[in-house]
This record gives structure tokens, C-alpha cells and sequence, in this order.
């Protein structure tokens, strides 16, 4: 049975809060919020290999079949992004995806694989797309990705600022005193 998402209405979840308090801790604890932290810059470093061959190819004409093998580890790292962050998204909201909190970036996620997807499908089957073209495809592709990935660093900049305050480390509160309450 799924758990509904819960709604603005939730008394755990203030009304434009991102995570209830429930759902923080589940957020926490879970091995899954590890996994998106490590993926999420890998996926960015393999980004900006990738555009930089794209964009060298485009300009000189040269390595071709790098920047397309490129673009094809992209699309392969955002693929394994989006499953692990679907078991995320299960784990926090109970929800495989589209979790309110997160809905739009899902929408947006699913049009970033769409591109990627063409692109990848544009250099594994003659679809009548040049060599050029391919690669212009893959900007758009990559384009869309920048998008989504500000929308999602927008959310972890917003969930930060929603965080609970943390209390000092016992040497910062100097001997003998209290934390305040």
C-alpha cells in the first residue's frame, strides 16, 4: 500500500516546508541520501568532460567518436541517477516519484532523459541525423540538464535554509555552559 503524499495541510509539514519532520529523518537516515550526494557531482564532472568534447568536436571537426562515447556515459550516469533517486524519493515521500516536493523537477528529469535518450538513439541507429546534428542534439540535451540541475540545487539550497538549527560542538560552548534553549 502506498503512503499518500502528504498535503500542505500536513501538521507535520509547514505549508511551503520541502520536508515534514518525518521525512527529514527518513532523509537522513537513509543510505540513499549518500548515494544521490556522490552521484549528483559525478554526473556533473561527467557533464563537463562531456561538454567540453562536444563542444571541441563542434568547433575543430575532430574526436567525434569521443565526444559521442562521452554524451552516451552522460545519458548512462543520468539513467542510474534517476533510478536511485526514484528509491529516494520512495524512501523519503513514499512515493516512486512526483512527490509534491519534488514534482516538477521529476517533470523536467523526465524530459532531460528524453534528450538523452534521442541522442543516444540518434548515434546507435541511422536516424537521419548528421554528425553535426547529433551533437547540436546533445547540447540541447545537455541544455535541458543544466536546467534541472538548477532546480534541484535551488531545492537543496531552500532545504538548507528550512533546516533546523544545529546546536553548537561542546568546544564552541566553552566549558561548564549551556546550550540555549
Amino acid at each position: 500500500m502506498q503512503r499518500p503524499d502528504p498535503s500542505p495541510a500536513d501538521p507535520t509539514r509547514s505549508p511551503r516546508a520541502i520536508y515534514s519532520r518525518e521525512e527529514r529523518a527518513r532523509r537522513d537516515a537513509s543510505p540513499w541520501t549518500l548515494v544521490q550526494g556522490v552521484l549528483a557531482p559525478l554526473q556533473f564532472l561527467v557533464f563537463l568532460v562531456s561538454l567540453g568534447l562536444v563542444l571541441r568536436t563542434l568547433a575543430t571537426g575532430e574526436g567525434q567518436a569521443a565526444a559521442e562515447l562521452s554524451v552516451q556515459l552522460k545519458t548512462a550516469v543520468l539513467l542510474l541517477i534517476m533510478v536511485t533517486g526514484s528509491i529516494w524519493e520512495k524512501v523519503v515521500f513514499g512515493r516512486w516519484l512526483f512527490a509534491s516536493a519534488f514534482f516538477w523537477e521529476d517533470v523536467v528529469s523526465f524530459g532531460v532523459i528524453a534528450l538523452h535518450l534521442a541522442c543516444v538513439l540518434a548515434m546507435a541507429y541511422d536516424l537521419g541525423l548528421d554528425a553535426r546534428e547529433r551533437l547540436l542534439l546533445a547540447l540541447a540535451a545537455y541544455a535541458s540538464y543544466a536546467v534541472n540541475a538548477g532546480q534541484f540545487l535551488w531545492k537543496l539550497r531552500l532545504a538548507r535554509l528550512e533546516a533546523p538549527p544545529r546546536p553548537a560542538p561542546a568546544s564552541a560552548r566553552g566549558p561548564g555552559r549551556e546550550l540555549a534553549r
